[in-house]
């Protein structure tokens, strides 16, 4: 398969018939830094994570995953892998975290809102 891209944890790679398939590592990154150490089975768990809420959103909201289970890649890809269908990007982060502090609690709890908004 063709490498089209490298990002800070996610490589992808043109799996032909309008499909990518997208390949975690285990890569760590913080403030768009790659570190040099890796965090052993982060791309498994991410991966999982992924196909976890695309499955359970499936019936709320479509979205472009075709199969985490793809036959004949290397071994090191096996459960970090995502074949999905090729779609425009929309230039969107989005971080998750478990909980909320600083400022950003402050707010929250006076107004209900994060940066402004409900």
């Amino acid at each position: 398969m063709k490498h089209l891209y490298s990002g800070k944890v996610r490589d992808m790679y043109d799996a032909g018939d309008g499909l990518l398939l997208i390949v975690a590592s285990d890569r760590m990154s913080a403030f768009d830094v790659v570190m040099a150490e890796t965090i052993p089975d982060k791309g498994r768990v991410l991966t999982a994570f992924s196909a976890f809420w695309f499955d359970h959103l499936a019936d709320v909201l479509p979205n472009h995953l075709v199969a985490t289970d793809v036959p004949d890649l290397p071994e090191e890809w096996v459960g970090r892998v995502q074949l999905v269908r090729r779609a425009e990007m929309l230039p969107i982060e989005c971080i998750v975290r478990g909980r909320l502090s600083g400022s950003a609690w402050k707010e929250y709890k006076a107004s209900g809102t994060m940066h402004g908004r409900a």
